[in-house]
């Protein structure tokens, strides 16, 4: 942020005192050691507006370090303090306190969709209020023509389902079975978004467990224990739940009892019970940090990557020459 920005915003948080404590703050985390606090008006790929009471403020993304607090859950409940990773995914501030399935179930079925496509179907989970998804690269492969139907909560009355059908291919990773779609349709809501957690501080015995949609049967909750978290499958490793996947579980996440996902469930062995592998989330959050390696190119839909310009060598001068 500029310095004359800067001296700015500070002299209206300054003159804003009190006033911003009637609603959920959110704090901007700015790369230059300041900070922003106020309720988040939008959030775009390229700024944010934070409203700081009497004006609003519209901060560029290049400057922004983090994005932490800020919404308030339905129902009043208090939400895990949250910091936004990579203006993409969020993680918690501090480890929530582990809750039963039943009432983790209800609260995280909102960020869980259904992912169709004239091929098939799977599940997928919402990273963030704009639309930004995780579902497995085999779900869409091949595919462009892609919907995600997604069961909105209103704060009083029935679930509604809403399918979108604007949804763009940003990123996808082949070999770990991985694709960030976006959802794009005008007038879309801000959507419940789930954590990521980490799977390396999962201890095998664990309990697990996981929303999806078995053989497009919605809002299916399944409950198991990790059985190991280093189960090596074709040179990659694995986490192995006892949790059930099925044909349409592709995609969905894999929860801990603090609601935060550890992993994304991918397969089966088709000839065994309980014996199903998810991919780790360490995985999924290096796949969304370096996601630009990863961008799909949609104006040739054959090509999966986008490759970059190479790098041009520098001029040598000409070299004089013997007569």
């Amino acid at each position: 942020m500029f310095p004359a920005m800067r001296h700015w915003a500070a002299t209206a948080l300054g003159l804003l005192g009190p006033a911003i404590c009637g609603f959920a703050a959110s704090t901007v985390q700015l790369k230059d050691q300041s900070s922003v606090t106020g309720r988040l008006l939008a959030e775009k790929p390229d700024y944010v507006v934070v409203d700081l009471g009497f004006t609003a403020l519209t901060i560029p993304r290049g400057q922004i370090l983090r994005i932490s607090g800020g919404t308030e859950p339905k129902g009043g409940a208090a939400a895990p303090a949250a910091e936004s990773v990579s203006q993409v995914y969020f993680v918690s501030k501090s480890p929530p306190p582990e809750r039963s399935v039943r009432e983790l179930s209800r609260e995280l079925g909102e960020s869980v969709v259904q992912v169709r496509t004239p091929g098939g179907l799977g599940s997928g989970f919402i990273l963030n209020e704009q639309g930004d998804l995780i579902t497995n690269f085999h779900v869409i492969e091949g595919e462009t023509q892609i919907s995600v139907e997604v069961y909105h909560h209103p704060a009083q009355g029935q679930l509604e389902r809403k399918p979108y059908k604007r949804v763009r291919i940003v990123a996808i990773n082949k070999f770990q079975d991985l694709a960030l779609l976006r959802i794009e349709d005008e007038g879309a809501p801000r959507f419940r978004k789930v954590l990521l957690g980490s799977a390396d501080l999962l201890a095998p015995g664990e309990r697990v467990f996981a929303i999806w949609s078995p053989l497009g049967l919605e809002r299916t909750v399944t409950e198991g224990i990790l059985s190991t978290k280093s189960r090596e499958v074709q040179g990659e490793l694995y986490l192995q739940t006892t949790a059930q996947i099925n044909p349409g579980n592709s995609g969905g996440p894999l929860f801990n009892l603090r609601g935060e996902v550890v992993g994304v469930t991918n397969m089966k062995i088709t000839f065994g019970e309980g014996i199903g592998f998810a991919i780790p989330v360490e995985n999924v959050k290096y796949f969304l940090d370096h996601r630009d390696a990863f961008s799909y190119d949609n104006d040739n839909p054959s090509t999966p990557y986008r490759y970059l310009e190479p790098p041009r060598l520098p001029q040598e001068p000409p070299r004089a020459s013997k007569k």
